[in-house]
């Protein structure tokens, strides 16, 4: 038996395959780049996400595991991820996210109120967004 160390070891991420990864989460195909989230485990084990609300719900629900390294699309530049605890999030209405939260993230202050100046919205940071519950399913209107 030869330990699986090549891999377990790295808590870098893998990039995500856009159209064939399945998200974590919600199992839904990631798709949308401006959209998507990731993280890694301090195991070296890796997560993907299609919406950032889904990798929060992942982390403040099911997954108590320690997060080495975190990551979520920037809104304004797709494709590029940046750290997840020092990206600045949005909510509005006028920018969808794919499940439903409506849950932007851009990589500094500045970007993020220019978006809030141009779509309205909330700001968050990563604290204060784990502490919020986008859980999508519940802000919905009636």
């Amino acid at each position: 038996m030869l330990p699986l160390l090549l891999s377990s070891c790295s808590t870098q991420p893998e990039p995500i395959n856009y159209g064939s990864d399945a998200c974590h989460f919600c199992k839904m195909t990631i798709v949308t780049k401006t959209h998507s989230a990731q993280a890694v485990s301090t195991k070296g084990k890796q997560f993907k996400y299609d919406a950032i609300e889904c990798m929060v719900n992942d982390i403040n629900m099911d997954n108590k595991a320690e997060m080495a390294t975190m990551l979520v699309a920037n809104y304004l530049n797709a494709g590029e991820m940046i750290p997840a605890e020092k990206a600045t999030y949005i909510i509005t209405e006028n920018i969808p996210s794919p499940m439903g939260a409506n849950l932007s993230a851009t990589e500094n202050k500045a970007d993020a109120e220019k978006l809030k100046a141009e779509n309205g919205g909330e700001l968050f940071d990563w604290n204060s967004l784990k502490n919020r519950n986008v859980n999508p399913n519940h802000n919905h209107h009636h």
